[in-house]
């Protein structure tokens, strides 16, 4: 798992998808004055430059936010995660893409908190010298899945947990459907959003199901799960096909936001002509 580097990806379609919908859930928790607690599990660097070796290498960005940020006629979601890009690189060009991290800080005031955990020491640091001395916010180099029993419930009574493992190995399938139950437990209401790859995989197949059973049984507000689909499956089966975003507890305004959202992303995004998308809610959502 230590192996795994988010700079190969930064930027890429999934990164899109899934800082879109982190962007809508933290300006609807702004809404209301209490601060809030965000919680991420695999916070990576935060922040990732788009000129160096590792992004270049693939060039997975050029297929994902670079196909946005010259467009004026995006949905207001896309429209504000592209702005808040423009922000994180303070008018220089598409140089940099923000992690999760990056986007919550943008979006966060000073009665809201940061409690960020990242395993892979390079990528913790990076992330301690950019967010370590925020007011509000917390990075330590360890197990996000373990950090849950000390961050949930927060004690204003509202939070988001983000859960966004690499996948690499096969256990961290189990681990988020374990962190899921964990945190509907210790929080019913905790807004948690998921990121799950497409892969022709079966523990990549049975886990949305497994989550909207979970989702039914603890959370108090229903479930949302967006998919998007850009890619063909390469040969044998393999590579990434899309993702989704499973969310637990979503704001009530997030259904009609993405429903805006992803027929725009399938288009702008589709790497071959069967790209799709699809948004299922659950009868509480």
């Amino acid at each position: 798992m230590l192996a795994y580097r988010h700079a190969f990806h930064a930027g890429n379609h999934a990164d899109v998808l899934k800082h879109t919908v982190l962007a809508q859930v933290l300006r609807h928790m702004n809404r209301k004055d209490k601060g809030w607690r965000y919680i991420d599990t695999h916070a990576g660097a935060g922040g990732y430059s788009l000129q160096g070796d590792y992004a270049l290498k693939r060039g997975e960005f050029e297929q994902g936010i670079a196909r946005l940020w010259g467009r004026a006629d995006l949905p207001a979601p896309l429209a504000d995660l592209v702005a808040l890009v423009r922000q994180f690189n303070a008018g220089k060009g598409l140089i940099q893409y923000p992690g999760s991290p990056a986007i919550a800080q943008a979006l966060m005031r000073p009665q809201d908190q940061l409690r960020l955990s990242e395993l892979h020491p390079t990528d913790h640091k990076i992330l301690a010298s950019y967010l370590g001395d925020v007011p509000g916010a917390e990075v330590k180099l360890g197990d996000g899945f373990a950090s849950l029993k000390a961050q949930l419930p927060p004690p204003t009574r509202r939070g988001v947990l983000l859960i966004d493992p690499p996948y690499e190995i096969k256990t961290d399938y189990a681990r988020v459907l374990a962190a899921l139950r964990e945190a509907l437990e210790r929080f019913p209401e905790c807004v948690v959003l998921i990121w799950l790859p497409q892969l022709q995989l079966i523990e990549a197949t049975q886990l949305p199901p497994r989550l909207k059973a979970a989702a039914d049984a603890g959370a108090r507000k229903g479930w949302l799960h967006a998919r998007l689909t850009v890619a063909p499956a390469e040969p044998g089966g393999f590579g990434l096909l899309g993702s989704s975003v499973f969310i637990a507890n979503p704001p009530h305004t997030l259904h009609d936001e993405l429903q805006s959202v992803l027929p725009c992303l399938a288009q702008a995004l589709a790497q071959f002509d069967g790209a799709k998308s699809a948004l299922d809610r659950s009868a509480r959502a």
